[in-house]
């Protein structure tokens, strides 16, 4: 079944992309959203939210977003980080920003990890950034989530955030 909902949603992703309408797009997003509750692993999330949900909500509101991070489902939170994917490829950081002080406290390695990844895919872009935001946050990340966003970072670098 895991494979069957994949192929599912690389279709929903091909489908998305060849939309030429807002409102084609729309109707995909919503489907998404609708039928979310299948889209209950870590692979089936990072494969698909950043091309459907992520580039939907990158021009319109994204309060459905946030609040899919304070869920209680750990797919939702995770769903929410991971659109936030395709907005970092456009230079926007400040809602993966502010996702990721929100799931700071998160207790779920998954959502540690996605944050981290995102953070990482940050620092690609505009190093700074991630050092400007990291600097101020990283004694309170949990482990998982600080290794991930520093993973490229030179050695003693990544020693630097390490040690404190």
């Amino acid at each position: 079944m895991h494979e069957h909902r994949l192929t599912g949603l690389f279709i929903l992703v091909c489908q998305y992309k060849r939309a030429s309408s807002d409102e084609q797009r729309q109707k995909l997003a919503k489907f998404y959203l609708d039928n979310r509750a299948g889209i209950n692993n870590w692979d089936l999330v990072d494969s698909s939210a950043p091309y459907v949900l992520g580039g939907y909500f990158y021009k319109h509101d994204r309060s459905v977003v946030y609040k899919m991070v304070k869920s209680a489902n750990l797919w939702d939170r995770r769903i929410a980080v991971m659109s936030s994917f395709y907005w970092v490829r456009q230079g926007d950081f400040a809602d993966t920003f502010q996702m990721a002080e929100q799931l700071i406290t998160d207790k779920h390695d998954l959502i540690h990890k996605a944050v981290g990844w995102m953070l990482r895919e940050i620092g690609k872009i505009d190093k700074n950034a991630e050092k400007l935001w990291l600097d101020k946050h990283y004694q309170q990340l949990p482990r998982t989530m600080l290794r991930y966003a520093i993973e490229k970072f030179p050695e003693v670098e990544r020693q630097h955030y390490l040690s404190k």
